[in-house]
């Protein structure tokens, strides 16, 4: 007979328990649940932010191919958010402050989203390209055949001719209600 009473005594605590587990893990069950959308939020917000900051690249792009002269280009053009040299070795990134002197503010159309661009043109120095350590690239031939008697067959063998293409670095920023920053780049090629 006295195992019978320890048997019944001991029923309670156990369920007790299993039900103070059972509790614990249906919150951390309803956490998790709220992280994951949150976190689908928050990735469905950058995504956006993200598509809103290629505004400034285009509204940046537009800018440099409408220079009917692209000699004024050999000099910085603040007004414009335009850079003429690029100096990486300077420690100059994205997150100083003096990258972005001089960048230009654009709304998009229902003027929900400012987003903030900056032109450098990927030379040491200002002034002519042939003077200067810049970026180029120039046309790749245009071939009738795929190779021609005495031609490298090699992948990387250059075929080049006309004048080189500079290249430019375009920046665009935008800083969301939400605290979310997105940054975008794109660097675009252009002849003299």
């Amino acid at each position: 007979m006295m195992k019978t009473r320890h048997a019944r005594g001991l029923a309670l605590p156990v369920m007790l328990i299993m039900l103070v587990v059972m509790m614990v893990s249906s919150i951390y069950l309803l956490r998790s649940t709220n992280s994951t959308a949150l976190t689908t939020s928050n990735l469905a917000q950058e995504d956006a932010l993200s598509k809103a900051a290629d505004l400034g690249i285009h509204a940046a792009y537009d800018w440099l191919s409408t220079r009917p002269d692209k000699s004024v280009l050999y000099n910085d053009i603040p007004a414009a958010g335009y850079v003429a040299t690029t100096n990486p070795g300077a420690g100059q990134g994205v997150s100083n402050p003096a990258f972005w002197q001089g960048s230009v503010t654009v709304w998009d159309a229902g003027r929900r989203n400012q987003v903030e661009y900056v032109i450098h043109r990927m030379c040491q120095f200002p002034g002519d390209y042939n003077t200067n350590n810049c970026s180029l690239t120039a046309a790749r031939q245009t071939l009738q055949a795929r190779t021609r008697a005495g031609d490298s067959l090699s992948s990387d063998a250059p075929a080049y001719q006309g004048k080189p293409q500079l290249h430019y670095l375009i920046t665009a920023r935008i800083a969301g209600a939400r605290g979310g920053n997105v940054m975008n780049q794109a660097v675009v090629m252009m002849g003299p």
